[in-house]
Formats: structure tokens, C-alpha cells, sequence
């Protein structure tokens, strides 16, 4: 994980929030957060909005430090910030607010491209939306079912019994129909999130 650019405290605070170490969890919001609450609040956000962000840069921050041969190319500050400000970019155009006003980033480091992964994890992000969406116009039993039978991990003789079908044969059917109908759903408006 430690590369040239990276300092023994980013190091330490990387390996201790990949291992779930609370006091790592702290410094890095200690550390940081002031940072993305006054990129937030300066650029059409409030305090909440500004949580909500750090906690979905410090995801995918975790999620980098989880994955073997991550190499952080940068700081730990503009790594965090670079995640931050693209998050935020796309929270303002969902919002269809104006776009954000030059960086008053201070300190010694320059705003960097926005990281490869970060692109791969808004991309996971918005199919998990679409596939919610989809999910909530499945409508009844096809969403119960499907939800009992991937979450809840139950059987096909007791979804048959819970849904009063006469075989699991029968059930398993059933799930299969309400499956092309999820998968229709999902791609009919993935196709529409592309061509907009």
C-alpha cells in the first residue's frame, strides 16, 4: 500500500481504517471533514449535506484500502478531496444547481483528476439505484418473492407455502417470470440512463 508519494501518518491511517480501528476512523474526521464541510457549505450545500458526503468518500476510501496492490498515488488530503469534490459534482447536477466555485483549497497540494476507482464505484452506485427502482415498480407478490427467496435466503417449498403455490416446482416458475420482469424493468430504464 505505501508508495513514494505516501507519508507514514496516511500509511497508518489507510491500514487502520482498512482493519476497522476506530481511532483511525476518528483522526481521518478530524483531519479531513472541516475540509469537505467548507467545499460543501461554499458550493450550495449545508453541514448535513456535507456528513453525508464524508461518509460516502470515506466508503469509497475503505473500499480502495480493502483491495491488494492499491498504490495511493497522492496524499491522503487530495486523494479525500479529489473523491469529495467529484461526489459533490454530481450531487449539484442531480440537484441542478449551479457547478462549483474554484477550489479554495488550501495547503500544498494541487487538485488532482479524479480517481479511476471512483468512476467504477459511481458506476455500482447508480445500477444499485436503478435495480432499487425497478424493484419498487415490480409491485406484488413478484417483489416479496424475489426479496424472500435473495435476501431472506428461503426455500422454494417455503415460499410455495407462503405464497399458496401447490409445488415448489411452482414457486420456482413463478420466481423465474418475476425475474424477467425485474430484469425488463432494470435495463428498460438503465437504456434510459444512458441516452440521458
Amino acid at each position: 500500500m505505501s508508495n513514494y508519494y505516501l507519508n507514514e501518518e496516511d500509511r497508518e491511517l489507510l491500514e487502520g481504517l482498512s482493519n476497522h480501528e476506530e481511532k483511525s476512523l476518528l483522526l481521518l474526521y478530524k483531519l479531513y471533514f472541516p475540509m469537505v464541510l467548507h467545499l460543501v457549505v461554499n458550493n450550495h450545500g449545508t453541514e448535513d449535506d456535507a456528513k453525508d458526503l464524508f461518509q460516502e468518500t470515506m466508503i469509497v476510501l475503505y473500499d480502495k484500502s480493502r483491495e491488494a496492490g492499491f498504490i495511493l498515488e497522492a496524499k491522503l488530503k487530495t486523494y479525500l478531496y479529489a473523491v469529495a469534490r467529484r461526489l459533490w459534482l454530481k450531487q449539484l447536477n442531480r440537484r441542478n444547481k449551479t457547478p462549483l466555485k474554484s477550489a479554495e483549497f488550501t495547503g500544498d497540494e494541487t487538485e488532482t483528476d479524479m480517481p479511476d476507482d471512483l468512476h467504477d464505484h459511481e458506476e455500482k452506485e447508480e445500477r444499485f439505484k436503478i435495480m432499487s427502482h425497478a424493484l419498487s415498480k415490480l409491485g406484488e407478490p413478484c417483489k416479496s418473492l424475489l426479496e424472500d427467496f435473495y435476501l431472506r435466503q428461503m426455500s422454494m417449498q417455503e415460499i410455495a407455502e407462503k405464497f399458496g403455490y401447490t409445488t415448489p416446482d411452482n414457486a420456482k416458475t413463478q420466481k423465474y417470470k418475476c425475474l424477467n420482469r425485474l430484469k425488463k424493468l432494470f435495463f428498460d430504464r438503465y437504456k434510459q440512463t444512458e441516452i440521458s
